[in-house]
């Protein structure tokens, strides 16, 4: 976790006031899970039990399933669909009259289509992944209370998205691609080169070219100039 300046708000919660929280941690980087079980999940210090983990969208519905957590602390970015895969196939759970299980999103993106796609989704809140241990600790027990939380910078744009009349409409174009085909779209539309995108979004160069070809297919889209004026007319670069 970083020891970056992002805050919550309020004081850590946890294990000095006898509550605790199960969690289920869902990223598809082993390391990333590690660190924040290292960091939070020191039950007797923080109050938070880790129940479960997983890797893909797959593995996040059953283990969430079989566990029945409170809170699921949820990347955006997961093979299989994405974070907004995840919400839909447990929407049953979230909407449980007894013990319902609540999502905060921990992403390390903060574009507005991220962040709108999961709350739209039914999240509760949604925070970077700058945010502190003990920042986040405090998050996931007022998700569990039935808080919604939010990283500081965001929250003043989600408030405005859902409270604008003058709010921009859902784009239907966008809503067909997955979570990743979007995170290689914006990257395409930046200039990387396929070899640059799969190193920094830990896939092989064949995985990209399928993701772009995709992305061209669902967006009836030519070439990667075409893809790029598309991204650019909707500011996503």
């Amino acid at each position: 976790m970083s020891e970056g300046n992002e805050s919550t708000g309020g004081a850590a919660t946890g294990a000095d006031e006898g509550r605790t929280v199960r969690v289920v941690l869902v990223d598809d980087h082993r390391m990333f899970r590690t660190g924040v079980q290292a960091e939070i999940g020191q039950t007797d210090r923080t109050g938070v039990e880790v129940v479960g983990e997983a890797a893909d969208v797959d593995q996040a519905v059953t283990v969430i399933t079989a566990t029945r957590p409170e809170v699921v602390l949820l990347d955006v970015h997961l093979p299989g669909g994405g974070g907004v895969e995840v919400l839909r196939r447990c929407a049953s759970l979230m909407a449980a009259p007894e013990q319902p299980v609540r999502f905060l999103a921990l992403s390390v993106s903060d574009a507005a289509e991220d962040v709108i796609g999961v709350i739209r989704g039914g999240a509760r809140g949604y925070v970077t992944k700058t945010i502190t241990g003990a920042d986040l600790v405090n998050a996931v027990f007022r998700v569990k209370d039935g808080d919604a939380v939010f990283s500081p910078r965001l929250a003043g744009f989600v408030l405005d998205a859902f409270a604008s009349t003058d709010a921009p409409p859902v784009d239907e174009d966008m809503d067909r691609l997955t979570q990743r085909e979007r995170e290689v779209l914006r990257l395409i539309a930046r200039g990387y080169a396929y070899k640059e995108i799969a190193k920094q979004l830990f896939i092989s160069v064949k995985t990209v070219e399928s993701h772009v070809s995709a992305v061209l297919r669902k967006l009836q889209l030519s070439n990667r100039h075409e893809l790029t004026r598309w991204a650019t007319a909707r500011r996503l670069v």
